[in-house]
């Protein structure tokens, strides 16, 4: 599990009890699976379908710095299942797991969509294929009638074998 995101506990973020809010947490793990979610399936329109039982274990104080850990657990047509965990990096106890967390993926009408995806995306592999596509679509206005190139010149868009001759 990767512990992307930390938060810092605020005066803002506790209950008359002094200690962080439940519903503050809840916010923050929401928000954080979310975005776990876009990535993962490369569309900003997802929905929180469901999240298993939620039982606090523990804590956090003001001043306290907690992190948020996201996995995703198996990948459906529509959907994308994630666990989650939330620890105190103070305490260094476990606030809170949530065994199951589902997300779904919606086309531009708001209506579940297939993503295609089945195993966890990494961000290395997401730069490597957006390095690959940006490649590509820089070679093909190169290679296009009338593009320009450095220093204002057109393109020579001979065939090579004739410009090798």
């Amino acid at each position: 599990m990767n512990f992307h995101t930390r938060k810092w506990v605020k005066p803002e973020d506790l209950n008359p009890n002094g200690t962080l809010f439940g519903g503050s947490l809840l916010r923050w793990i929401d928000e954080e699976a979310a975005i776990y979610a876009i990535c993962q399936l490369d569309n900003q329109r997802v929905v929180t379908k469901f999240m298993s039982e939620i039982n606090f274990v523990s804590s956090a104080r003001q001043g306290d710095i907690i992190e948020l850990g996201m996995t995703a657990t198996h990948f459906g047509r529509t959907s994308i299942t994630l666990r989650c965990e939330v620890r105190n990096k103070i305490t260094r106890k476990s606030i809170l797991t949530i065994e199951k967390m589902v997300f779904v993926n919606l086309d531009e009408q708001g209506n579940p969509a297939p993503h295609g995806r089945e195993r966890i995306r990494y961000a290395d592999e997401a730069f490597a294929r957006h390095l690959e596509r940006s490649q590509t679509a820089a070679r093909a206005v190169a290679a296009a009638p009338g593009a320009l190139l450095e220093g204002g010149e057109e393109a020579d868009h001979e065939p090579e074998e004739q410009a090798a001759h």
